[in-house]
């Protein structure tokens, strides 16, 4: 029985994107099985690399924390505890959160959806792969693990084309039966995505439940009363054929997963439905409860006969944000929490709801003084009510008196980072633009360890915890003024000494800009107070971002790529060597140059694929060389794309050949030794010691984390890599410098 569909004809819904589009971008995922060869590449490389014993040193930011999508505690001792962060990895706790160990990092990938760990065999531990946050950064995963031995070991255990799990339920009896509930690609149709069951702990699955290859299933739980009984919801985010309508909604069986039906009586679906969470009342099975994101409002439903009926009990709940996750205490079915953006608990049955704040205690100083926006995993412990968890943006909450008191767990190095600069000073600092933990900069030599104090601080934090930031300066005329920069563009430059913060973005009246979610900007190699920043337009400042005058028109044409999120310049770069020569990339696949500071521009891309632009950069060696990178993650397609022209775009050369097919975030010229190159992918970071011919792995000891951004300090020959989940590494890279000179000689 290879898929159990549902007895009724499913009527199955429009999608975010057209029929069209969906159907081309399936065509140009990539498929898991050349994900999983990527992954064995990049294994080899690993072993095989020169580089294989290379010391890297993990260097934080850890006070700030990073995003948790899932908790799991040891049934019996809670005192021991794994949480997954979303780009991070899976981490354990055996002393309640004191200390943290990461137990998944030599996997083929760090993204975490859910975590599961077996009552009836606590050692047995379930992994579902693949952020369940579906954000602009979110990253895929390759299906289900399994564990025997409480995360010693590893193996992988199927679906890996569903890419990111939404929830895993285990059997409260027998750990060989397990449910998954599968959203499937985030960008494109796929048929490996619905609720799957195994009855023999993963060496076969059954699909069934499944709507249409564009519906997900994103949430799913169990009966406590009778296991046989569960609810999983549909969300219909993609459509590849134009007559497929919505499957949204939430499903019951009654059989163990071999029949469902879709419920109504007052509860929605179909069209204008999206996210759904759900939960049953541990105390009374009867008491369902609906969180369902219906566009212009989330609808909070309640059921008192196991789902025939439902009652809408509140429409004004402002947590959504596509999050609608729900929790019921285990001891009153009345009392039930929403998490989201905001979380929320009612003690009436969801008629009203009261924001959840309490006095916050940090295990690390530093840090905010309410919980973290951006709660993503709650557990309540089944035996005691009032000991609450929360995983946030910011790390991991505990309560023990119901959520009047909490301890921030911000002792885990997973921050979700951006981008990397580093100043001036002796000893130089670095600085990073964080996920929703603002920007922050520290020590090169900081080491965190267990009970040290966190050496890193925050350019600027609100009490909510900072939002994003990206590209973060020490301005070069001014060693008390840093430039830091929030979502679309809201660009800052505060006095550090005084705390004076001044909004500079690019503005021009009676237009209407449009920013990308990491704008990039920067100040001028040849000039400290001049600035350039890039919209649709590139923009230029010869006063420190007081004034600003455009120098492009929109470089952003017609709708080549699909599923184009900005339209906008995503990666921005000027010669080191010849002022006013500046290269911008763009979402939209288009890639532009100027030699003459913006008087005029040349389309430099005709033949280059039409992917967005991740990062373009001039060469600080020889005037005519530039170098682009490419992402296709918007589309699933995880292809390695890495560009090199020598006649300042003109005709390029791919110099991709031998990397792992890992989306390329970044690369990077040594300053030292013109041919070494270093890229950062989604899983790692590499070398190419003779100007791109050929790629080494330099990922050694790392986990498989993203590497958003790296630099090479001239002076002093490190390297450091900023992780998206994992925090800052640094290493000494004279060793390869060297290699690299040796490689060059004749």
């Amino acid at each position: 029985m290879s898929r159990l569909i549902c007895l009724w004809v499913l009527a199955v819904g429009a999608g975010t994107v057209s029929a069209q589009q969906a159907s081309s971008a399936a065509a140009e995922a990539t498929p898991a099985a050349v994900r999983a060869a990527s992954w064995e590449q990049h294994q080899r490389m690993r072993l095989q690399s020169p580089f294989a014993d290379l010391a890297w040193h993990q260097m934080g930011p850890t006070f700030c924390g990073g995003r948790i999508e899932a908790i799991a505690p040891h049934p019996h001792r809670p005192a021991t505890m794994y949480v997954g962060v979303g780009s991070g990895g899976l981490w354990k706790t055996v002393n309640n959160g004191m200390t943290w160990q990461p137990v998944f990092d030599q996997q083929a990938t760090i993204a975490i959806g859910d975590v599961a760990v077996a009552a009836s065999r606590p050692e047995t531990v379930w992994v579902g792969t693949g952020e369940v946050l579906l954000a602009r950064s979110s990253l895929p995963g390759m299906g289900v693990y399994r564990s025997v031995d409480g995360g010693a070991s590893w193996k992988n255990m199927g679906l890996q084309d569903s890419q990111h799990i939404g929830r895993i339920l285990i059997h409260p009896t027998d750990h060989n039966t397990v449910y998954v509930a599968a959203i499937g690609h985030q960008n494109s149709p796929n048929q490996q995505r619905g609720v799957f069951r195994t009855t023999d702990g993963g060496d076969n699955w059954e699909q069934v439940l499944y709507a249409n290859d564009g519906a997900a299933a994103i949430d799913l739980v169990l009966d406590p009363k009778d296991p046989l009984t569960l609810y999983a919801s549909l969300w219909q985010r993609e459509a590849s054929t134009a007559d497929v309508k919505s499957a949204s909604g939430v499903y019951r069986t009654n059989d163990g997963g071999d029949t469902w039906s879709l419920l109504a009586g007052g509860l929605p679906s179909g069209e204008g439905v999206d996210r759904i969470g759900i939960h049953v009342a541990p105390s009374n099975s009867q008491v369902v409860y609906a969180l369902a994101d219906e566009g212009d409002r989330d609808g909070f439903y309640r059921s008192v006969d196991a789902g025939q009926t439902w009652h809408l009990m509140n429409d004004s709940l402002q947590a959504r944000w596509d999050w609608c996750e729900i929790r019921v205490s285990p001891d009153n079915a009345d009392e039930v929490y929403s998490i989201g953006q905001n979380s929320f608990v009612s003690r009436d049955g969801g008629r009203t709801f009261e924001k959840i704040a309490g006095t916050i205690i940090h295990l690390l100083p530093h840090g905010a003084d309410v919980i973290h926006l951006d709660t993503h995993a709650m557990w309540i412990n089944p035996h005691d009510a009032d000991h609450v968890i929360f995983g946030t943006d910011g790390g991991v909450f505990v309560t023990h008196d119901r959520c009047q008191t909490w301890l921030h767990l911000n002792n885990m190095p997973v921050a979700e980072c951006y981008a990397v600069t580093h100043d001036r000073r002796d000893p130089w600092n670095v600085y990073v633009g964080t996920q929703d933990n603002a920007a922050l900069f520290g020590p090169h030599t900081h080491r965190p360890a267990a009970g040290q104090p966190d050496e890193w601080e925050h350019v600027y934090l609100d009490r909510w915890g900072g939002g994003d930031s990206y590209f973060t300066y020490r301005d070069p005329t001014d060693d008390d003024v840093v430039y830091y920069e929030h979502q679309y563009g809201e660009m800052r430059r505060k006095n550090m000494k005084s705390g004076q913060t001044i909004d500079i973005q690019p503005a021009i009246a009676g237009e209407q800009l449009r920013f990308a979610w990491m704008t990039p900007f920067f100040p001028s190699a040849h000039n400290g107070r001049t600035l350039y920043a890039a919209a649709n337009r590139v923009f230029k400042s010869t006063d420190r971002g007081e004034n600003w005058m455009p120098i492009s028109p929109d470089l952003v044409g017609d709708d080549a790529v699909r599923n184009l999120r900005y339209r906008a310049v995503t990666t921005l770069s000027e010669s080191r060597r010849r002022a006013g020569l500046i290269f911008a990339g763009t979402d939209n696949g288009e890639l532009y140059v100027t030699a003459d500071d913006g008087k005029t521009w040349k389309a430099i891309h005709a033949e280059l694929p039409r992917r967005s632009y991740s990062r373009v950069l001039a060469s600080g060696h020889d005037e005519e060389r530039v170098f682009a990178t490419q992402s296709g993650a918007g589309l699933d397609d995880y292809t390695s794309r890495v560009f090199r022209s020598d006649d300042a775009g003109q005709n390029w050369t791919d110099i991709s050949g031998g990397l792992p097919a890992e989306c390329v975030n970044v690369i990077v010229e040594d300053p030292q030794v013109s041919d070494l190159l270093y890229v950062g992918t989604d899983q790692g970071v590499y070398a190419s010691l003779n100007g791109g011919e050929s790629w080494i792995s330099l990922c050694a000891d790392l986990p498989a984390a993203a590497v958003a951004d790296l630099l090479v300090h001239a002076e002093s020959g490190q390297l450091v890599i900023a992780t998206h989940g994992r925090s800052c590494y640094v290493t000494n890279a004279r060793p390869i410098q060297q290699a690299a000179k040796h490689a060059t000689q004749p």
